[in-house]
């Protein structure tokens, strides 16, 4: 055996380690979000029991491993060599592409980027075996795939997103015009009944979708199959029962079916989607013994269609592996927050997404048709209907993000689908089953208000074209990845198996910071009482004003050195700090509520507190920006004269600011006097400065564009200054509840 395919065997198994990280935090969006959404039971229960799903489902996955052996591929037509080769860039192909949506908080589905990448690879290999064997043309190329699975899985995957939406609203608004919003008394007569049909549902889904292969043969499959439509109806009356008795105990059978639907998603999950993780590399390794075992490297793989258990320590292992990612895993809850986002009632303008061409003509429509709907349904229908979507306070949803009624509707429908196409032989994607369903039911609750419609579709759309930009982008890079290794062989795969441990390593490192960012610059966490909530302000204020001194300091220093690339980094951490402001003073309304107990002057002040702030880093924005654009487009630098006069007023606005973050620090404002007197002496400095300018401009020295930004650095420094010392007079009343002058 040569040396490289074993080292190729070692780095499918890191890769398929790895990829069970990635593929756990982009998944744990389908089971864990109607659980986390609806607030049904504390974390660390709801982790338990999808954690209890997943173990039991790897021990059903075993039958699943024959897609990534031969469910694409022919492997008779390849040999050894070909299958490695193809195997790795499939894996590597895999594990970048998975974590790039993962990093950017989308879920996406791990189906299609396994299919789609054995695709890439399979012709990536074939086209390399027609160029070398004089014998083949690119009319063979179409024996070497199985297309019509390939187009039978694009149909199932663009029926399914229609489908699951559609059923999603029909199933939510006919379940919220049983149950309204106000379910207690309703939820005490027809519950156990209305809750039975979800947990008939679910348990159905199980035995279809996550028991049916190994269970397969067994009397007891048998037995349901031979009484048909009988076994959900007998399911449905043996659950009813079971949750009447739990409601007559004052059970919350709510609570039940959802974690019911929990341990049901999870366990499809790694069920059936465990291929999607270490198939190949499990493919790879009984290519190895194969060939080991033969001791011909040229010998073709028709074994790989010969059906072979899975190891079961393999199983094992894998499910630990994803368990352990779901309980420490922080991508996992960046990933969950896009759909539970997308699908809450809460309002506000924290929005992940923003307004499209495309969501305004939708809102404008569904507009239009709500009026139409107004004119053709009597007044007193419309009010009964509206009654049954009125909406809670939000003191009364218990922070929750939507309520168990949509939750629970949100696993049955799901389930329903996904059991529906597996007994189609569909190849329905769960991840999008599951989001489509939760956008669906969401639509018809009235989540989406004229306040959130447009931002709430263009995530829709976004998260869709993701979906399918997937398939293209697993193609594309496994194709390339796998005419690399065909080509270069050891040389490509230690440099592509390298680049990818290196793109992996620098986005965890970038995730770690943004997730420490996001920890820091988090004011809005507060328990409620208006202490808590002070000091949280005090802290962020101090921050950001330490942070922009530094950054003007550093931005003024680069431009008189032209360094572009440090530039650049001002650029990014100035942007940085406004878009916190920015979403800091849209996100203003849950902190004011939280304020109920203070006077209306303290929160006055505390709303020009954060007004100042963002106008503070509006004004570091609009210099560091032009600062870089204008050396990164190789404009004259600053003339010797203009040089000196922005470093003095630099070192001027530097002394002002330690004194500034000085007396945020200590919260002691007695030195206010002294600030005053500094902005107005900076004042005066900024006024000579510029007119010494102008008057270089009227003795025509220096470039116009040069001027430019000399003058505007100077009119947003004076801007800053001034911001920052309304920002300091707030932040003292804020703080101490006492009126100043000033």
């Amino acid at each position: 055996m040569e040396i490289i395919y074993t080292v190729a065997l070692v780095i499918l198994a890191i890769t398929a380690i790895s990829d069970l990280f990635v593929g756990v935090t982009n998944d744990a969006v389908n089971f864990l979000n109607s659980a986390i959404g609806s607030k049904a039971a504390p974390m660390r229960i709801i982790l338990a029991v999808a954690s209890l799903g997943i173990i039991v489902g790897t021990l059903t996955s075993s039958g699943m491993m024959e897609v990534a052996r031969s469910g694409v591929l022919n492997p008779e037509l390849f040999t050894f060599r070909e299958v490695m080769m193809l195997y790795l860039a499939v894996m590597l192909c895999d594990i970048i592409l998975l974590d790039i949506y993962n990093s950017l908080g989308l879920p996406t589905s791990t189906t299609v980027s396994l299919l789609f990448g054995l695709m890439g690879a399979t012709v990536a290999v074939s086209v390399a075996k027609v160029a070398a064997d004089s014998s083949l043309t690119i009319a063979n190329m179409g024996q070497f795939i199985n297309t019509a699975r390939a187009s039978t899985m694009v149909s199932g995957i663009l029926a399914s997103v229609v489908i699951s939406i559609v059923m999603g609203s029909i199933v939510m608004w006919i379940s919220r015009l049983l149950f309204s919003f106000r379910y207690s008394k309703t939820l005490r007569r027809f519950g156990a009944m209305w809750c039975g049909v979800a947990v008939t549902a679910i348990t159905y889904f199980i035995l279809v979708k996550g028991l049916k292969a190994p269970l397969a043969g067994t009397p007891f499959m048998e037995f349901i199959g031979s009484i048909g439509l009988l076994a959900p109806l007998g399911i449905w009356v043996f659950w009813s029962m079971v949750l009447f008795v739990l409601q007559m105990l004052k059970v919350n059978i709510l609570k039940v079916s959802i974690l019911v639907g929990t341990f049901s998603l999870a366990l499809a999950f790694a069920g059936n989607d465990l291929v999607n993780f270490i198939g190949v590399p499990i493919a790879g390794l009984d290519s190895w013994n194969m060939a080991r075992e033969s001791g011909n490297l040229d010998m073709l793989m028709g074994g790989l269609r010969e059906e072979a258990p899975a190891n079961f320590m393999l199983l094992v292992g894998a499910g630990l592996i994803m368990v352990v990612t779901l309980w420490f895993s922080k991508k996992a809850t960046h990933v969950t927050e896009t759909e539970i986002r997308l699908a809450s009632s809460k309002e506000g303008a924290d929005e992940k997404f923003g307004s499209t061409v495309f969501s305004r003509a939708v809102v404008r429509a569904s507009v239009a048709m709500n009026n139409g709907y107004k004119m053709l349904v009597p007044p007193k229908g419309q009010e009964w209907v509206n009654s049954r979507f009125e909406q809670l306070e939000s003191s009364e949803r218990g922070g929750a993000h939507y309520d168990m009624i949509r939750a629970t509707v949100n696993l049955i429908v799901a389930s329903l689908l996904i059991a529906l196409g597996t007994s189609l032989k569909l190849p329905l994607s769960t991840t999008y089953v599951t989001f489509m369903v939760a956008m669906g039911t969401s639509l018809a609750d009235r989540a989406w208000g004229r306040e959130t419609a447009v931002y709430r579709i263009s995530g829709v759309v976004m998260v869709i074209m993701g979906w399918f930009i997937t398939g293209l982008g697993a193609f594309v890079i496994a194709f390339s990845i796998g005419s690399a290794l065909m080509y270069g062989k050891t040389v490509a795969v230690i440099a592509i198996s390298a680049l990818a441990m290196f793109l992996i390593e620098r986005s965890n490192l970038k995730a770690k910071k943004k997730s420490l960012d996001d920890d820091k610059s988090d004011i809005y966490t507060a328990d409620g009482s208006e202490a808590e909530i002070i000091r949280q302000c005090t802290d962020e204020v101090r921050d950001v004003m330490d942070k922009v001194t530094d950054i003007y300091t550093r931005t003024m220093v680069a431009t008189m050195k032209e360094n572009r690339k440090a530039l650049r980094e001002q650029v990014k951490e100035s942007n940085d700090l406004f878009y916190r402001s920015r979403e800091r003073k849209y996100a203003m309304m849950p902190v004011l509520q939280k304020l109920k107990g203070a006077d209306i002057e303290t929160i006055q002040y505390y709303v020009q507190v954060v007004d100042y702030l963002s106008e503070v880093t509006k004004s570091l924005v609009h210099i560091t920006r032009p600062a870089f654009d204008h050396i990164d487009n190789n404009h004259k630098g600053f003339s010797k004269e203009q040089a000196q006069d922005l470093m003095a007023v630099n070192d001027n606005v530097k002394k002002l600011y330690g004194k500034i973050n000085r007396m945020l620090e200590t919260n002691d404002f007695s030195d206010m006097e002294a600030v005053m007197q500094g902005r107005d002496k900076l004042m005066e400095m900024i006024g000579d400065v510029i007119k010494r300018q102008l008057r270089r401009i009227q003795g025509e020295k220096g470039s116009t564009k040069t001027s430019v930004l000399y003058l505007a650095i100077l009119g947003e420094t004076k801007t800053m200054v001034l911001q920052s010392r309304n920002l300091l007079k707030s932040q003292k009343y804020f703080v101490s509840g006492g009126g100043f002058g000033g």
